[in-house]
């Protein structure tokens, strides 16, 4: 069911390698999930908030712990080689399904896809860019090596997939990413040499993506591979703009076609020469081709994946760095970071939080990291330290969302609840509970305690209720409550 003219292409690239290429093809496809640090914890146990000073955690701590072995005698994990916190599951097993899911204890992700964040490789307090950003798994998998510390700025230029991006940010626990809804070039204006590593995980063609999603190989053409290449680089002007002098760049794509990939770098090396390839190991990796375009012998640095050569779909990645004296192509660097009392549009920016709320999280002996709160009309969002200025921006999330305002209450935010994994009051339930399933249904449970708790499941934090005469009331988000059907085929 290949594209004619798509066959007829990589027939011609690859020769002698097509028939196994094409069998690859025919194989059902690998499926993976990815553990999140931001969530599990040394014993498996919530432990409260990850500390702000510490640095990232080591895969051992995910993989020592009881949730983990839990997680793979249940879904039958085995390690994805090229990411410490990626594995592979049984399809059959569904964890999609399963309340750790909705808990944000990993994220579902094909397994090709999480080499561009290795390849990356964004540190604790750093400012990192992904320019496209959603649905959100890699902006996810960088916040998991971030531990809340540095800038995460996440942007997505079409508006309903820049909810998703936002959301998944919000499952996953991640309290330091801004969300943007932007188009490349006007970041870069407002962002010149900026940011210490940005990916573009760019729009394209699809091809890697054709066992995966019929649209995928439906939609293709000759015509679209060539739209995507003049697209791609674009973007990649655009995020050569915003990287400091010395930063990293990773360009990725999910498509098997050169001019798509390694034309495309080859392009952007002759417009960019303060920019050049960068050498990384990765035996699973395939070199890129430079007869596939220029010739130049610096594309030998750029990896591709091929499903016939490893358990995952294709893809390409490049890693480039920026010379360290390279100035910005926009000018002279300017710091957008400089503070400011109001932002735009009932955006409000101080230097404590409301008294209501500042009440509620002493109720609940929350403590926050280190940051500033920003109200954006009722909702109270707690910033990152460097959040730049926000005005003229189309802001989704400048923060970690802590709860909406009404009149004199503070009403806790389900983000707070997966950020915080602990609170003075806890209902605890256990994923094989019917209870739980009841409570991500919308349905009100029996409990002893009093006023907002915090609903755990095995020790992860899933969401809010709140105690009234022996019922927890749930506000579990109306939007993500499973139906009755949902839930009779959770896995448990």
């Amino acid at each position: 069911m290949l594209p004619e003219l798509f066959c007829e292409k990589l027939k011609g690239l690859l020769g002698e390698e097509y028939d196994a290429f094409l069998a690859a093809m025919d194989r059902p496809r690998a499926v993976g999930l990815r553990l999140n640090p931001l969530k599990l914890r040394h014993s498996g146990e919530s432990e409260g908030p990850l500390p702000q000073s510490g640095e990232a955690r080591p895969i051992e701590a995910l993989t020592d712990s009881g949730l983990f072995q839990a997680l793979r005698s249940m879904f039958h994990l085995s390690p994805v080689p090229w990411c410490p916190t990626g594995f592979y599951y049984d399809p059959q097993s569904r964890p999609g399904l399963h309340p750790w899911h909705a808990a944000g204890a990993y994220y579902l992700q094909e397994a090709s896809a999480m080499a561009p964040v290795e390849l990356l490789d964004p540190r604790p307090g750093e400012r990192v860019l992904d320019l496209c950003a959603a649905p959100g798994g890699k902006s996810t998998q960088i916040a998991g090596k971030m531990q809340g510390r540095g800038l995460l700025v996440c942007n997505e230029i079409h508006p309903k997939r820049a909810g998703i991006l936002s959301s998944n940010l919000e499952r996953l626990g991640v309290s330091n990413a801004l969300v943007l809804n932007e188009h490349p070039g006007k970041l870069a204006e407002r962002f010149p040499a900026y940011f210490d590593r940005i990916l573009v995980d760019a729009p394209c063609s699809g091809e890697g993506m054709f066992r995966k999603h019929d649209a995928a190989f439906q939609d293709w053409s000759p015509e679209t591979v060539d739209m995507c290449a003049r697209r791609q680089g674009e973007i990649l002007d655009c995020a050569a703009a915003m990287l400091r002098p010395g930063g990293r760049l990773v360009y990725s794509t999910c498509t098997f076609s050169p001019e798509e990939n390694e034309g495309g770098i080859a392009i952007f090396l002759k417009r960019h020469p303060e920019f050049d390839t960068e050498a990384v190991s990765g035996e699973h990796f395939s070199p890129g081709r430079p007869d596939w375009a220029d010739g130049n012998p610096a594309l030998t640095k750029t990896l591709r994946l091929w499903p016939h050569k490893l358990m995952g779909e294709g893809h390409f990645a490049a890693v480039l760095r920026k010379n360290a004296q390279a100035g910005s192509a926009w000018g002279l660097p300017q710091d957008p970071r400089a503070s400011r009392s109001r932002h735009s549009e009932g955006r409000e920016e101080s230097d404590s939080l409301p008294p209501a709320l500042k009440k509620l999280l002493s109720e609940l002996e929350i403590t926050l990291p280190q940051g500033k709160p920003l109200r954006f009309g009722d909702r109270v969002f707690w910033a990152p330290p460097e959040l730049p200025e926000l005005r003229g921006l189309k802001v989704l999330r400048p923060g970690l969302e802590l709860a909406e305002l009404r009149r004199e209450l503070a009403i806790p935010a389900h983000a707070l609840a997966l950020w915080a994994g602990e609170a003075a009051s806890l209902h605890e339930l256990a994923g094989e509970d019917p209870a739980c399933a009841a409570y991500l249904r919308g349905e009100t449970l029996t409990t002893v305690c009093s006023g907002w708790t915090l609903v755990r499941v095995d020790g992860l934090s899933l969401g809010w209720g709140k105690g009234v005469k022996g019922v927890l009331k749930n506000h579990y988000p109306k939007g993500l409550r499973i139906s009755t059907l949902q839930a009779d085929t959770v896995v448990l």
